[in-house]
């Protein structure tokens, strides 16, 4: 497992950028099925793409939002389907997948090839997606994220690590951001549970990752053999008080995605792009501008 370092070259650039970041345009796309909403800051910067994580939405990534664009690169994030301000239209083909809905979003915003960024479950749709449309990718970066793997002994592992009814009795907040965060910073971690309350719209569950009725479903089963076929770049990443993807579970990906770098991230939990968001927008762009 080679181990990704993080370079300061070019910080001074990205936060002087900060300032000066436009405001992203924030619209609906017709998609089958559902009504998207997504942000787009536009230009002409090469696309990055952000998918959020099941307690999140795009109203998650304000700490990245300035640091990209201030990069001189095009960010783009969208609610997923059953998210946010995303409708579902159940006249339309239901579920879908969520790689099939990054697709259909990314030909109509008419963008060829893009780099991925997915944090958590957001990372189950960036892995399916690599796996089914490798072509539209530049890299991909996995962070704090389980991945949707479904081999028996990793499901095991999860249940040893993540002990069923226990665990999800925790709140979110327990379980997705890491002690630390939580004693240092009591105004973040307000406001972090202020954006999860708002991720899922009121009424019964919506499709998503995790197991139910109205999941969406995967392209493809994915499993650790399957991983073996990603040959995009890849970035893996993840914090040393995650509870759900520890720097051991980290590995497990590292060793089957052969073109891979990992970084673990200090006092960090499940949710590095916001307890540690420095640290991630300066690992995440130096790895993108290497490819």
């Amino acid at each position: 497992m080679r181990v990704f370092k993080l370079w300061l070259t070019g910080l001074a650039v990205i936060v002087s950028g900060w300032a000066q970041s436009p405001a992203p345009r924030e619209t609906y796309a017709e998609l089958p099925g559902v009504r998207i909403w997504y942000n787009d800051t536009g230009g002409n910067g090469v696309p990055v793409v952000f998918l959020h994580a099941v307690t999140g939405s795009t109203r998650n990534w304000e700490y990245q939002i300035p640091a990209f664009v201030g990069a001189g690169f095009r960010f783009i994030a969208y609610d997923r389907r059953g998210w946010g301000r995303s409708v579902i239209d159940p006249s339309g083909k239901q579920p879908g997948t969520g790689a099939d809905d990054l697709q259909a979003l990314m030909d109509h915003l008419r963008i060829d090839r893009f780099h991925l960024v997915g944090t958590a479950g957001g990372a189950f749709v960036a892995l399916d997606y690599a796996l089914s449309y490798p072509q539209r990718l530049r890299t991909l970066v996995i962070a704090n994220s389980i991945g949707g793997v479904q081999d028996e002994d990793f499901l095991d592992l999860g249940r040893r690590i993540r002990p069923s009814p226990q665990f999800e009795a925790l709140p979110p907040d327990v379980r997705e951001l890491g002690p630390s965060y939580r004693a240092a910073n009591p105004e973040g971690t307000k406001r972090w549970k202020e954006l999860e309350h708002m991720s899922r719209p009121q009424g019964p569950p919506a499709p998503g990752p995790a197991p139910g009725p109205a999941a969406q479903t995967m392209r493809n089963r994915l499993t650790f053999s399957l991983l073996e076929k990603i040959n995009v770049p890849t970035l893996l990443l993840t914090g040393d008080a995650d509870l759900f993807a520890p720097p051991p579970v980290l590995k497990l990906f590292a060793d089957r995605i052969k073109n891979s770098q990992s970084l673990v991230v200090p006092e960090a939990g499940h949710s590095t792009y916001w307890e540690k968001p420095d640290i991630f927008n300066r690992a995440v762009l130096g790895f993108i501008r290497k490819h």
